[in-house]
């Protein structure tokens, strides 16, 4: 029943083949960074194929063909289809060149060129993945299946897809509500922390909404459905991606547009030199000393060897040396994009904080007959018996001043509302609740706006708990840095309440602040900042991922952020080290600056070696060396960002 599902899903997903359902694993992990795979065999069959041409041309010339397969092929192939398309661009120069090597005895070079194509695109390749399987995993966290009520009471599995508005389902306990609705039956409290990313439980109670992506934390909810699968809160979130991707900057468009020009630019030359070199020169056409002989050198000569490495050398190295620190780049283009950002808006929760409560007071509401000790001892009694973050701080909390537990009986959980139970003290039992402060209609609580708040009850005793985000300890100079050093404007986006969001920008030193925003919200003003000037988001949840795409950089905290916001994202921070940004942007911007080195290099070395080319000063082999040689400059070049 959900096999057929399971293909649809694959179909509509637009993901590479090697995730589709009809291949076996085994088959699925040979078909993942296939292009980067058949250029490290075909490389590997280049080396041995020089080493044999010293000592075996037969050998030799046996491991040259298979290079020609493994890289060869494909590119003639890609080629032909681009000849027919009528594309001419660099990959068109690059595997003519190849091919044209050959044909004048330079096969080595000429599979040379070939190999340092294939890696170049199964780089590329590799990279690119990345933003459509974002995407995918947004689809894996809404369920495919719902609980349908049916009209006698009954209970059946549905597909989401085909649940219309009307329908009743039922969310049991730690559940993820598939469909956005209303409630009809039940209290619950509910997780929006994949949707807000705020992770404070919302309590839901009959007539309230409820939107798909939710976790449900208590008691089982029964719901009515009022948008379909296409129309609901996750839908729309991965409509934004799509649509923020689409208007995403591409940095690299400058570089397409040059390879087009350059391409074609060459190809036309060395068919005017192979034609009009012989009146010129008073040369022949055939020959060592002829005309297309001097043609093809130029081709060969001006080959982009030295270009297409120019980048991804540098890249590479530059990954490599922030994948020491725990930095994690999905490509080299990102590292440009990071170069050119003169703001970075903060997420707040989980980013400017560690997104864990701490509980900061506790307050009696009137004189009361116990001690404040006494009511935290009894508070940790009572949450030690649940799962949230509340109860997560009270028992820190309690355990940093040493309150010794307190017997419980007769526990209860309220759901929606707190937990009750009987606390055995020495002076005799006595009825205790912790919860919400509403359940207890204390109205003075209401003028502390802002506050994660819980009210305990002791007997006739009332105690109010306050809690506040931590922020992190190395997030005011990481501000005070990023201004500093890198001229960059700190901005704060988060889906918290003005109150808390201005508390936490008070301390980390961000003077620009927009509170209670929701993903559509944060997309409009990173559309709005980004205008001004490239602009980093940073934040650890998928309600983060549509900003993080429209975003010139989005990056996001790797050790509490979900798989899915991992992939959304541009920039991982694999140790949620926010101090590492200053280093980053260092690095990107002396990545641009080698890159700019590599490229006036390579262009420089292809004037050196074309111009005598044509000119018969230098020989093909001497071209050839004098072309090897500005490559292996580039690449040296490229290794100095490899220092941390």
């Amino acid at each position: 029943m959900k096999t057929p599902f399971l293909f649809d899903e694959f179909f509509a997903s637009g993901l590479e083949e090697s995730i589709s359902p009809f291949l076996t694993p085994k088959s699925r992990k040979w078909g993942k960074n296939l292009s980067l795979k058949s250029a490290i065999g075909a490389a590997s069959c280049l080396l041995i194929a020089f080493t044999l041409s010293f000592i075996n041309a037969s050998l030799s010339a046996i491991f040259l063909s298979l290079v020609y397969f493994l890289v060869g092929a494909p590119a003639l192939l890609a080629t032909l289809n681009d000849i027919k398309n009528l594309e001419i661009n660099i990959d068109v120069l690059m595997t003519l060149a190849a091919f044209l090597a050959v044909m004048i005895g330079s096969g080595l070079e000429g599979a040379l060129l070939l190999v340092l194509f294939e890696l170049s695109h199964g780089m590329e390749e590799t990279v690119s993945r990345k933003a459509r399987s974002a995407i995918h995993n947004l689809n894996n966290l809404s369920p495919k299946f719902a609980h349908v009520v049916a009209d006698d009471g009954t209970l059946y599995e549905k597909s989401v897809r085909e649940i219309a508005i009307g329908t009743h389902l039922i969310v049991k306990n730690g559940e993820i509500v598939p469909l956005d609705g209303q409630v009809l039956e039940g209290t619950s409290s509910v997780n929006l922390v994949h949707l807000t990313g705020e992770s404070a439980p919302v309590v839901k109670k009959p007539g309230d909404p409820i939107p798909a992506g939710a976790r449900n934390l208590e008691s089982a909810l029964i719901i009515e459905v009022n948008r379909t699968n296409a129309d609901s809160t996750l839908s729309r979130i991965i409509q934004l991606i799509i649509q923020a991707q689409e208007a995403k900057p591409k940095l690299q468009r400058w570089l397409d547009r040059f390879g087009k020009k350059y391409a074609t630019t060459i190809i036309g030359l060395t068919c005017l030199f192979a034609i009009t070199l012989p009146f010129l020169f008073s040369i022949p056409y055939l020959g060592h000393e002829g005309g297309i002989y001097r043609a093809l050198a130029f081709l060969i000569a001006a080959s982009p060897c030295a270009l297409i490495i120019a980048t991804p050398t540098a890249y590479l190295s530059a990954i490599s040396a922030c994948a020491h620190k725990g930095i994690l780049l999905k490509g080299g283009i990102v590292l440009d994009a990071l170069a050119s950002c003169r703001s970075i808006a903060f997420d707040k929760t989980g980013t400017l904080t560690t997104g864990e409560l701490l509980c900061t007071a506790i307050d009696p509401l009137s004189s009361t007959t116990i001690s404040i000790d006494d009511a935290l001892a009894i508070a940790a009694s009572l949450e030690r018996q649940v799962v949230h973050p509340i109860a997560t701080a009270i028992g820190k909390f309690a355990a940093q001043k040493g309150c010794p537990l307190i017997e419980i009986q007769q526990f209860k959980a309220i759901p929606g509302s707190g937990i009750e139970g009987i606390a055995q003290l020495p002076t005799g039992p006595i009825p205790v609740f912790i919860g919400s402060p509403d359940y207890l209609h204390l109205k003075n609580s209401q003028s502390i706006q802002g506050q994660v708040l819980a009210a305990l009850s002791v007997g006739a005793d009332r105690f109010l708990f306050r809690f506040s985000d931590q922020i992190r300890s190395t997030t005011p100079a990481l501000i005070r840095q990023m201004k500093e050093t890198h001229g960059i404007h700190s901005v704060m986006l988060t889906g918290d309440n003005p109150f808390n969001a201005q508390n936490i920008g008070a301390l980390a030193g961000i003077e620009e602040i927009y509170a209670g925003l929701k993903p559509e919200d944060k997309l409009d003003h990173v559309a709005r900042l980004s205008e001004k000037g490239g602009l980093a988001m940073v934040g650890d949840g998928i309600n983060d991922a549509p900003a993080w795409a429209r975003a010139t950089v989005g990056i996001s905290m790797g050790r509490i952020g979900s798989a899915t916001a991992v992939d959304a994202s541009d920039v991982v921070l694999l140790n949620d080290d926010l101090h590492l940004l200053s280093w980053l942007f260092t690095k990107s911007r002396k990545t641009k600056q080698i890159v700019k080195q590599n490229l006036t290099l390579a262009l420089s070395v292809i004037c050196l070696a074309t111009i005598p080319s044509l000119l018969g000063w230098i020989p093909l082999w001497a071209a050839v060396i004098l072309h090897e040689g500005g490559t292996v400059l580039v690449g040296l070049n490229s290794l100095r960002l490899l220092r941390r």
